[in-house]
């Protein structure tokens, strides 16, 4: 049986870790994960994705310790997308939502960091408990000092202590708490209304800001009015750009073709 399940409906594919008892991670599922969210990416009829953990009590517990006692290599192949698919996926120009059902600690708080936008279950719990193991969470080095305050982020580095919910949804670290039994039905209704949105735009958004990461304000800049990024460029030239003006000038909704 497969350690991922998928759901497709419409233009949003929702995407189930689901390997009892906790959802670890070994390289066999990472492999499995990545194919899928490449699949995704590649697929123009997919708009939006939701990545979320089978159960209520496990989101993603991260790496498999069993598995790795058992020979998995810690520094192995995790396949296209690198650790849960995700994380290291190149052009990855669509919106994922995370809907954290219950504990993300380790890499599974760094695969939720790989997702535009995190929902929380009012019960979640997050860490990076690596330290204590004398290991390093090293994607959540580079993710978790740009999502929250820097010195909180070191602080849950250096300590690798537990945060509920609410301190995560303080932090700005997930944008909402939802109740446990109502966490996929929200994720959904973000999604729905993501995928009504401009598939183009968004694809220039994350370009952007993928670009913009390790750049100077104004040479970013340049490299956008000189359409220098690709997912930049289609835009300037789709016939989306066209119908959103078209709609405005005639006061209606538009209809985003994706082309």
């Amino acid at each position: 049986m497969s350690p991922i399940k998928t759901k497709r409906d419409g233009a949003i594919l929702e995407v189930t870790l689901d390997r009892p008892k906790a959802n670890a991670i070994d390289l066999a599922t990472s492999h499995v994960m990545g194919e899928v969210f490449r699949d995704f990416r590649d697929d123009p009829e997919l708009r939006v994705a939701i990545i979320t953990g089978g159960g209520e009590k496990f989101f993603c517990p991260g790496w498999d310790l069993k598995a790795a006692a058992d020979g998995d290599a810690v520094d192995g192949d995790y396949g296209v997308g690198g650790f849960g698919g995700l994380q290291e996926l190149r052009d990855m120009n669509k919106p994922v939502i995370a809907a954290v059902n219950g504990i993300a600690c380790g890499g599974g708080l760094e695969l939720a960091l790989s997702a535009d936008m995190i929902l929380a279950a009012d019960h979640a719990s997050f860490a990076l408990p690596e330290i204590r193991s004398g290991t390093v969470a090293d994607a959540a080095s580079i993710k978790l000092p740009k999502r929250i305050p820097y010195h909180i982020a070191m602080e849950l580095l250096l300590t690798g202590r537990w945060f509920d919910a609410e301190e995560a949804h303080r932090w700005g670290l997930v944008n909402e708490i939802v109740a446990g039994d109502q966490l996929m039905d929200r994720a959904w209704e973000l999604a729905r209304l993501l995928a009504s949105g401009p598939p183009l735009v968004y694809a220039a958004i994350k370009e952007i800001v993928r670009d913009a990461e390790d750049s100077k304000f104004q040479d970013a800049m340049n490299r956008i009015t000189k359409s220098q990024l690709a997912s930049v460029d289609v835009l300037y030239r789709s016939d989306d750009q066209l119908e959103g003006a078209r709609a405005f000038a005639e006061k209606r909704d538009p209809v985003w073709s994706g082309k």
